[in-house]
C-alpha cells in the first residue's frame, strides 16, 4: 500500500522496454508510487494491469490510451517515448500542471518548441540521458575540454541496440555539446558525424562522431582526447535501463514544487553553476 505521502507517478510507453523498466523502478523505490500507465491507441497492450506487465505483481492500474487522465491522476510523468508523442506529452502536462520528465531523444526543432511552451506552465526536465553517472560524464568531458586544447582531437563513440532509431544517440550528442561548451565552441559548426572514402586530413578543433549498433547493448558511450604521444579515453558503460529509471525518479523527486521551466539534469544534480576556467579564482 502506498503511503500518504508517496509522489505519483506516471509512465507513458508503458509496454516498450524502457516502459517496463520505469514501471518496475517506480513499483521499487520507496516513496513512490504508481498512479497510470499509457500506451498508444490501439496498442495491443491496453487493458492489460501494468503490474503484471512489466513482470510484477497485480497492481489493479489497466494500461490505457487516455493521455487527459494520465496527467489528471499523477503528480509527475516520465516520458521515454517518441518525439510527436513527447511533444503531445508536453501539452497535457501543461494543461494539468503536472512535472513532465523526458528522456526521450532525437526531438526536432518544432517538438522542442512545442516543450518550451508547455514549461511556461509546468515543470520540465529534459535529458539525454537520465543516469547520474552519464551527467557526471558530461561535466568530467567539459572540464577536460577546458583543459585540453585543439591539439587533442576528441572522437565520440557509441554503441547501442539492433533497435535504436536516432544515430548518433542523443547522450552522444550531449556529451559533444559538453565538449564544445568547456571549447567555447558551437556543436554544429564543429561535429564530424561521417566519414566515408577519401576524407582528407582530420579537420583541427573538429568533434568526430561514430555510431555502432548491434545485439542488446543497452548504451556505451566513450569520449576519447587524442594527442601525439597520449591519449585520454572516459568511458560509461551501462548493462542495465534501470540506471535511467533511478535517475528520472530523482529527477521527479526534485521537480516537485519547481516553478514552471525547463530544467535539465545539471539542475537536479546541481551541476549548473559553470566550471571554473583555468586561472579563475575567488579573489
Amino acid at each position: 500500500m502506498a503511503d500518504k505521502g508517496d509522489i505519483n507517478i506516471g509512465v507513458t510507453g508503458a509496454a516498450g522496454r524502457m516502459g517496463m523498466t520505469l514501471i518496475r523502478q517506480v513499483c521499487e523505490t520507496p516513496g513512490f508510487r504508481l498512479a497510470a500507465a499509457n500506451e498508444m491507441a490501439g496498442h495491443a497492450m491496453l487493458g492489460r494491469d501494468a503490474g503484471e506487465l512489466a513482470g510484477g505483481a497485480a497492481l489493479s492500474i489497466a494500461v490505457s490510451d487516455d493521455s487527459d487522465a494520465l496527467f489528471a491522476a499523477t503528480d509527475a510523468v516520465l516520458d521515454f517515448t517518441l518525439p510527436l508523442a513527447t511533444a503531445h506529452h508536453a501539452e497535457g502536462a501543461a494543461r494539468h500542471g503536472t512535472a513532465l520528465i523526458i528522456g526521450t531523444t532525437g526531438i526536432a526543432a518544432e517538438q522542442q518548441d512545442a516543450l518550451a511552451r508547455a514549461s511556461e506552465k509546468t515543470a520540465i526536465v529534459q535529458a539525454p540521458n537520465m543516469s547520474l553517472c552519464v551527467n557526471l560524464l558530461m561535466r568530467l568531458v567539459e572540464q577536460a575540454a577546458q583543459l585540453l586544447d585543439e591539439d587533442y582531437d576528441v572522437e565520440i563513440v557509441e554503441m547501442h541496440h539492433r533497435h535504436k532509431v536516432d544515430s548518433p544517440s542523443g547522450t552522444a550528442l550531449g556529451l559533444g555539446r559538453a565538449v564544445a561548451r568547456g571549447r567555447g565552441v558551437e556543436l554544429d559548426d564543429v561535429a564530424d558525424r561521417g566519414r566515408d572514402g577519401v576524407t582528407g586530413p582530420r579537420a583541427r578543433g573538429a568533434i568526430g562522431f561514430a555510431a555502432l549498433r548491434g545485439g542488446d547493448v543497452v548504451g556505451d558511450h566513450s569520449v576519447i582526447f587524442a594527442a601525439d604521444g597520449e591519449r585520454l579515453e572516459l568511458t560509461h558503460k551501462s548493462a542495465s535501463r534501470q540506471t535511467y529509471a533511478r535517475g528520472a525518479l530523482r529527477a521527479a523527486a526534485w521537480a516537485m514544487g519547481k516553478p514552471p521551466g525547463l530544467y535539465t539534469m545539471d539542475d537536479v544534480l546541481n551541476f549548473a553553476a559553470p566550471i571554473p576556467r583555468s586561472g579563475d579564482n575567488d579573489s
